[in-house]
């Protein structure tokens, strides 16, 4: 326990949140002492424990860097009343002479156990150990390195991006074991889907483009069942006469006829999702529109560049890329969200995107955009990002 110090729980640069449990107790050595039935809060640098509600609050805390921690280990404990249940046992080096102060000043034991009524939990256990398997904290001291030029930017960059890699946090991994879970299904559809357009796809093509060669050149005729059967290849392919390359001879000409019709064709389900559309969820639907005449992300991203009205393309300081109608200005924008916000009293980005059903990355942009024109309140602690309102604006002022 003389490793532990008395430190506030708010996360330090480049230090983000792991893991947590409830319910803890802490064991000096074999030693049995007064921290029970507390908070644990992992982070990639840090192990907090505090009084439930303590931590939440950013209030003093026990602290403990994972730097001290040699290596874990486990046993196994069994009682009448709560049956058996595994303790995490975290072998600890020397205290440093320089340590703010603490719960105890000295201590015979090498070690401390962290316990729970039921035991920790299988998540929070994994989480521990791959993140004292990734040693974070460590990339801090890289960087020292790197300003006394033993070390090039580049290489600690390849390290960074190996250390995330490795850190597979449980909950982590539970939200991609989920959306990998997801995406085999919607993979699996998309494939049944197109299964039966690619049976109908000699006939559906064929018939299209005799259609629209007729439209052009005002000759001849449709007759009812052509007009039957094209009407119900339409329901597959969502645009009638696609844009295609091949029907112009400058890039420009063919840029702007795509965009004219992107345009239309997302103006409607642009204003139903709020003002704005992130360029991928635009991707998407404007090539499952198109049905076998595909977009490349290149000729998508030139051609709503070419936007001029009544949407527009536009770059938030991130580098995120979205659709928005003309009229959704930043004002109206951070207006509607800092509203939100006070109804709620707080919101994380999650919480925004799941109210407005909206994608993270569009409702982290809205909470961004209201926060630079002072409409509400950033606090970062080790729970996460939220976003307050800003109360100086609706305080009267005596």
């Amino acid at each position: 326990m003389n490793r532990f110090a008395y430190q506030e729980a708010r996360l330090g640069e480049s230090e983000t949140f792991v893991s947590r449990d409830r319910n803890v107790k802490i064991y000096d050595g074999d030693q049995k002492t007064e921290f029970a039935d507390g908070e644990v809060v992992l982070t990639t640098h840090r192990l907090f424990w505090g009084r439930p509600g303590e931590i939440a609050r950013a209030a003093v805390t026990l602290c403990l860097p994972l730097s001290y921690v040699v290596s874990l280990s486990e046993e196994t404990t069994a009682s009448n009343f709560f049956g058996r249940k595994t303790r995490i046992i975290m072998h600890l080096r020397p205290p440093n002479p320089n340590k703010a102060p603490g719960p105890l000043d000295t201590s015979r034991a090498a070690h401390i156990k962290l316990s729970g009524k039921n035991g920790l939990s299988v998540e929070f256990h994994s989480a521990l150990r791959e993140t004292l398997s990734a040693r974070v904290w460590e990339i801090s001291l890289a960087s020292e390195t790197i300003v006394r030029g033993a070390e090039s930017v580049a290489n600690v960059s390849d390290r960074l991006a190996r250390i995330q890699k490795r850190t597979g946090i449980g909950g982590i991994e539970r939200n991609l074991e989920a959306k990998a879970k997801a995406t085999d299904e919607n993979i699996a559809l998309a494939f049944q889907d197109l299964s039966v357009l690619m049976a109908m796809a000699k006939d559906m093509v064929g018939l299209s483009k005799n259609i629209s060669s007729k439209i052009r050149e005002q000759k001849g005729e449709i007759s009812d069942d052509e007009t039957v059967r094209f009407k119900s290849y339409l329901l597959s392919l969502g645009i009638d006469d696609p844009v295609t390359r091949d029907n112009f001879t400058s890039n420009t000409a063919y840029f702007n006829s795509l965009a004219q019709q992107i345009c239309e064709m997302l103006l409607d389900p642009i204003e139903e999702h709020g003002g704005m559309m992130s360029l991928a969820d635009v991707y998407c639907r404007v090539n499952r529109a198109r049905g076998f005449e595909l977009l490349s992300p290149e000729d998508l991203l030139h051609a709503c560049e070419q936007l001029n009205g009544p949407i527009k393309l536009r770059r938030f300081p991130s580098g995120a890329m979205v659709l928005q109608l003309e009229s959704q200005d930043d004002e109206l924008i951070a207006i509607d969200t800092s509203e939100k916000v006070r109804e709620a009293e707080s919101l994380a980005v999650e919480e925004l995107a799941k109210q407005l059903g909206i994608s993270l990355l569009l409702a982290k942009e809205r909470l961004l955009v209201a926060e630079r024109l002072g409409k509400v309140c950033r606090d970062e602690s080790v729970e996460g990002l939220r976003f307050y309102a800003n109360l100086l604006l609706f305080r009267d002022i005596d």
